[in-house]
């Protein structure tokens, strides 16, 4: 059975990640759509992107990009890993694609129960 509040504080993990590290008026859309025997959600931003050398770590606990962005931005490098954790803990799956320069996309694939 879902844990619908942990399953919020997911999604707001990834939507506060695009936010906090977006650009000066950039955009945070989230998405849900059906597919067979799941749900596909998908956070993207108009952010700066995620260099392609830094995308196998993002989910890793305490994990911050180079020093000079983490300074400006606070945190402690939990709330990608969280996220993670909890989609598993859900028999999910998450992705994440980005391209530097244009912004990044995440796709979280739940089982319907």
């Amino acid at each position: 059975m879902a844990d619908r509040r942990k399953l919020e504080r997911a999604v707001y993990n990834l939507v506060h990640n695009g936010i906090q590290y977006n650009r000066p008026g950039g955009r945070v859309t989230v998405a849900v759509a059906p597919e067979p025997g799941a749900v596909r959600i998908t956070v993207a931003d108009t952010g700066p992107g995620i260099p392609p050398e830094d995308l196998p770590h993002i989910f890793d606990r305490f994990y911050r990009r180079e020093p000079s962005r983490s300074r400006g931005h606070g945190g402690a490098g939990l709330g990608l890993a969280i996220a993670r954790e909890i989609v598993e803990s859900h028999r999910g799956a998450i992705q994440v694609e980005s391209r530097p320069g244009e912004g990044t996309r995440f796709a979280v694939v739940l089982p319907r129960s």
